[in-house]
């Protein structure tokens, strides 16, 4: 039951039961209920299960995002779990994307979780990506990254980029057809390396991610459009840079 009718301007958005007034009251106050009614009808993927991966869902499904989807298709290893806090000691040789999937279900109950316990290729993408609201880039490496941010252009799904490395941290949001893609800001991906990180750096950046998704579902605030967010640790700053659209972009220039 709802404690309102629906209006025409909510009319194609699910209704919000007594459970969800509840559980939501207090971002309710920010966007209102129609824009707790958009999360609710919301699809987002999130690419990865891992340190990134960890705070963006979490995050995401105590929001009241719909339907979330998490893909990865790695096993939990003692070294992730320093970040990836998703995953316990007792989860060791598991699966990930199990992992991650019956962790939020118990964070959210009300909502979709969907695991995809495989590689990310330009084959499963199309699956995987199809009707989905946003995805978010959670992972570790630029050559599935690329991958991802092609699939989006293609579709013209945003994407909401994020990565660490030791003590930094970077996001940015990619809006296709309006805003610098992900080949346009890194034209080069960096070396390939086990690289240092500290996992709350790694939850600063997703919860950052994750407060551009509900921004960017709700129509709350500005976005990180065409702006490289740089977070560093050491010094406790952050700094915005701005990017453009590359007019010979080889993704994104069509």
């Amino acid at each position: 039951m709802s404690f309102e009718h629906a209006d025409d301007a909510a009319a194609e958005f699910p209704d919000l039961t007594d459970y969800d007034l509840i559980r939501y009251d207090r971002q309710i106050m920010i966007f209102g209920k129609d824009g707790q009614r958009k999360l609710k009808k919301a699809k987002v993927l999130v690419a990865g299960a891992g340190g990134l991966g960890f705070p963006v869902s979490v995050y995401l499904a105590a929001a009241g995002i719909g339907e979330l989807r998490i893909v990865d298709n790695d096993v939990v290893e003692l070294s992730n779990l320093n970040r990836q806090l998703l995953h316990w000691d007792k989860d060791i040789g598991r699966r990930k994307a199990e992992s991650a999937r019956e962790k939020l279900h118990q964070i959210n109950p009300a909502i979709k979780i969907r695991a995809y316990d495989e590689e990310i290729t330009e084959e499963t993408l199309l699956r995987i990506i199809d009707g989905v609201d946003a995805v978010v880039d959670a992972l570790d490496n630029f050559d599935t990254r690329y991958l991802l941010n092609r699939a989006c252009l293609k579709a013209g799904i945003p994407f909401f980029h994020g990565a660490v490395h030791g003590l930094f941290g970077q996001a940015t949001t990619i809006i296709p057809g309006k805003t610098a893609c992900l080949r346009c800001i890194f034209p080069t991906p960096p070396k390939k390396e086990v690289f240092p990180i500290l996992g709350a750096v790694a939850g600063t950046i997703g919860t950052i991610l994750a407060t551009e998704v509900v921004k960017y579902l709700t129509g709350v605030g500005n976005l990180l459009e065409n702006r490289l967010l740089i977070y560093d640790a050491a010094s406790m700053s952050f700094d915005l840079i701005e990017v453009r659209r590359d007019p010979s972009c080889p993704e994104c220039s069509f």
